[in-house]
């Protein structure tokens, strides 16, 4: 319960607070953990890459063809002993050569500047190849990782590494929206994909977006004007024009519902070690939101 509350504090203080403010409360947040690491180790015990992998393997198996991973590995000190690159290694020997990995290697903007859109507004481009994921030092270890292939989109990249990883990229760029039709979230959900949060709650699920890119003029919320930005990709020697869009959609999005949509069979949450870990399957994330939509029901809250 205290788990809770003190995450719904956390998501009102990053819609509430400037960005210097975050940044002096989140340095002080982690300088109070530090000081309790002793303690949360004795208290939770310890697990390395090898015991992560043994777990997964008894909570959720190897049955898919796809595996999208939210991680935070910050979020698991200190009881993870080792660190990304460690992390990284289990992952892709987790999947071996005949299954798929995939990580988000989102761009949301120049934090100096502010979002995606007014980062491009600047600067009109995007460097598919050069420019970071800023989801976390193992989202970017794996990026660069060799046999690892990029979705080319400027905020809802991914990378893929696997024998399915070419097809569930391609063509990100041409889609009409960022989620939907045509993107790698719409090629997860029409294949056996495992979604899974390794230190991180199901507030991160980006699948969520799919259904209402599907759904479109269909979804029940109002839009807006999605006030499109001429931008260019850089992919190596090539360099294409892209229209950056905006959702439009006008309400707020509140991921703590999702669980009153998705039953506990379908969204699974648990513990390992008191690090956050959830799994749900990409089919169950994007019928389970479309067939509530069309019954009036979303993840928005009206104004």
């Amino acid at each position: 319960m205290m788990t809770n509350v003190f995450e719904r504090l956390s998501g009102l203080a990053v819609r509430s607070l400037r960005p210097e403010q975050l940044q002096r409360l989140r340095t002080r947040y982690h300088a109070g953990r530090t000081a309790l690491y002793p303690l949360m180790r004795a208290v939770y015990g310890t697990f390395d890459a090898a015991q992560l992998a043994e777990h997964l393997e008894h909570r959720v198996g190897r049955d898919f063809e796809i595996l999208l991973v939210h991680s935070s590995v910050n979020n698991m000190s200190p009881m993870f002993t080792e660190g990304p690159l460690e992390m990284l290694r289990m992952l892709t020997s987790y999947c071996g050569p005949e299954r798929t990995l995939v990580m988000p290697a989102f761009f949301f903007g120049d934090p100096k500047i502010g979002g995606a859109r007014e980062t491009f507004q600047r600067n009109p481009t995007f460097d598919v190849r050069r420019t970071p994921s800023q989801m976390g030092l193992l989202t970017e270890l794996f990026r660069r990782s060799k046999g690892v292939v990029q979705s080319r989109n400027p905020v809802y990249r991914v990378s893929a590494l696997g024998p399915l990883a070419e097809s569930l990229v391609r063509g990100h760029e041409n889609a009409h929206s960022p989620c939907g039709i045509g993107t790698p979230f719409d090629f997860m959900a029409n294949h056996d994909t495992l979604i899974l949060g390794i230190g991180k709650r199901f507030e991160v699920l980006t699948q969520v977006h799919h259904a209402e890119d599907v759904l479109g003029a269909e979804f029940p919320v109002p839009r807006g004007d999605p006030n499109p930005l001429p931008i260019t990709l850089v992919d190596g020697p090539e360099r294409m024009p892209y229209t950056l869009r905006g959702s439009g959609l006008e309400w707020k999005l509140d991921m703590w519902k999702l669980p009153g949509i998705m039953d506990s069979r379908t969204l699974k949450e648990w513990r390992f070690h008191h690090v956050p870990m959830f799994a749900t399957r990409a089919r169950d994330v994007t019928e389970s939101l479309v067939k509530a939509a069309r019954n009036g029901v979303t993840l928005y809250n009206r104004p």
